[in-house]
């Protein structure tokens, strides 16, 4: 009888003759944590996708042992009854339906009859959300009442409730503040206690230290390295993982910094549900030609409602005056936003930044159709040459540039929603979580494109989770608390101390220079 709960042997996927993995391997024993790492585009989410039968067995080469026997499952309901659970990158929730029949969905608690027992899927509920410290969700709300946090937490809740064997997590902090994602850390750690084993898929290397017991490194889709944790750091796991050490993760580079640019000025956003609540109250602010501004804050303290209201997409009412050029503007929608020359890449880039099955490279050139377009008539030539082009800048991992985006890893996404909003080739740029579900080196990549973009004199806003990044990359620093403006720091000698407590409001930072 083997040690291993799984073994996975020399699997290999291909699509359209393209190798997307080729003869991994990968072994997990009962409450074993498995860190699995690589770069966006490695192969990871591919592999993990084998193994949950979103790829049936027939698809890909190679074998599958599940608990000593060879493992053929056709779909995702025969590996789930196996015990074999995966919580996706991109949130599988049902918007309209409550939160507590997400849980239940497909194995539903029924009255004789068939009739669905709300009462008991409504406590099971309660329960298994209290399990991760969720005590204040109504479970009878639709779940597009919760933000993405909440919806992310929600899928771990139904993952939970399938009493997995073996629980296989991909990006599930991407969305999760860091009091949320210790709870989640916690979790995991009970449920290797019990036997539950798991595959954790981070980009957080300190995540990944955390928890996993070993940790398996893939690169361009092949194997590089399975090595203990206690025999790693996270430093040996990015020099495995892009093939080169990167000493300085925020390689700062100096830019000159210019005349004011953009100025908002006593901008309220109202939350369209209850017209009583400020989710922005009267922020103004003002940034430079070339400069960084990095916009800070807890969950929920507006800053995302902030950025879209300046790009003509917020949906509540509101109010404030926006000036570029010293010239008032009104901004009513995305479009007039672009024509002026104000660009955003959004926070949730599936809703938001993609056309799902539209080409890579066409999602790429919406921003500048109207340039390509002759007597009504797209240049065809002119447009893919733009798109093999931002395709090579940008570094973009796909094996033609007619892919539906879609089949893109979350990272090379990004990139192109990147790409998509630079070629209008905008005076302020408004980046919004920008390297959230992406790899150290594309990290890298984007923090090194951010410092051109400033030293061409381009204005960015970047509203960051990640105060590190914050701190590593700003040249000032906005703090939002609870929708109102407590903080305006230039980043000399900044702590990440000291925004939290600026963000909490413990003291009053407004005007500090």
């Amino acid at each position: 009888m083997s040690d291993f709960l799984l073994e996975m042997r020399g699997i290999s996927k291909d699509f359209s003759g393209v190798k997307a993995i080729d003869n991994i391997s990968l072994t997990v024993k009962p409450g074993e944590c498995v860190g699995l790492c690589g770069e966006n585009g490695a192969g990871k989410s591919t592999l993990m996708k084998v193994l949950s039968a979103v790829y049936p067995y027939g698809t890909w080469s190679g074998s599958i042992w599940w608990e000593g026997r060879e493992l053929k499952a056709r779909n995702i309901r025969e590996t789930e009854e196996a015990g074999i659970v995966i919580i996706h990158q991109e949130l599988m929730m049902v918007p309209h339906l409550s939160v507590a029949e997400n849980i239940f969905l497909g194995r539903e608690i029924t009255l004789p009859g068939g009739r669905m027992n709300y009462p008991a899927m409504f406590a099971k509920a309660e329960s298994l959300l209290a399990e991760l410290k969720l005590r204040d969700v109504n479970v009878a709300l639709p779940v597009m009442t919760y933000g993405g946090g909440h919806q992310q937490l929600f899928e771990i809740a139904k993952a939970i409730n399938k009493n997995a064997k073996l629980l296989i997590l991909d990006e599930p902090s991407s969305a999760l503040t860091a009091a949320e994602t210790e709870t989640l850390l916690e979790l995991i750690k009970d449920l290797k206690r019990k036997g539950v084993a798991c595959v954790y898929i981070s980009h957080k290397l300190d995540e990944v230290a955390a928890i996993a017991d070993t940790v398996t490194i893939i690169r361009d889709g092949t194997h590089v390295a399975t090595k203990p944790m206690a025999e790693l750091d996270t430093k040996k796991i990015i020099t495995m993982m892009v093939g080169r050490e990167i000493n300085n993760l925020f390689p700062k580079e100096e830019h000159e910094i210019g005349d004011v640019v953009f100025e908002a000025r006593n901008v309220t956003c109202w939350d369209p549900e209850n017209s009583q609540r400020k989710l922005v109250n009267d922020v103004s602010f003002e940034i430079r030609r070339g400069e960084i501004l990095g916009v800070a804050g807890l969950v929920g303290a507006g800053r995302t409602e902030l950025a879209s209201k300046l790009f003509g997409c917020f949906r509540g009412p509101n109010v404030g005056e926006t000036y570029l050029d010293g010239k008032k503007v009104n901004i009513g929608s995305p479009q007039t936003a672009v024509k002026l020359g104000i660009c955003m890449v959004p926070e949730d880039r599936k809703r938001h930044g993609i056309v799902p099955l539209m080409g890579v490279g066409y999602n790429i050139t919406l921003s500048i159709l109207g340039s390509r377009a002759r007597y009504g008539f797209i240049d065809a030539a002119s447009e893919m040459a733009q798109i093999q082009e931002e395709i090579r800048r940008m570094k973009i991992k796909t094996a033609s540039p007619l892919l539906p985006i879609a089949s893109l890893s979350g990272g090379n996404q990004q990139k192109a929603v990147v790409s998509k909003m630079l070629l209008p080739k905008p005076k302020l740029l408004i980046l919004d979580e920008p390297t959230r579900g992406v790899d150290v080196g594309a990290k890298y990549e984007i923090y090194k494109l951010m410092f051109e973009l400033a030293r061409e004199g381009i204005a960015i806003l970047m509203i960051s989770s990640e105060l590190p990044e914050v701190l590593g990359v700003s040249d000032r620093v906005l703090v939002l608390g609870e929708g109102n403006l407590r903080g305006n720091f230039p980043n000399q000698a900044l702590s990440q101390e000291k925004i939290l407590a600026a963000a909490l409001g413990k003291h009053d930072a407004l005007g500090a220079e």
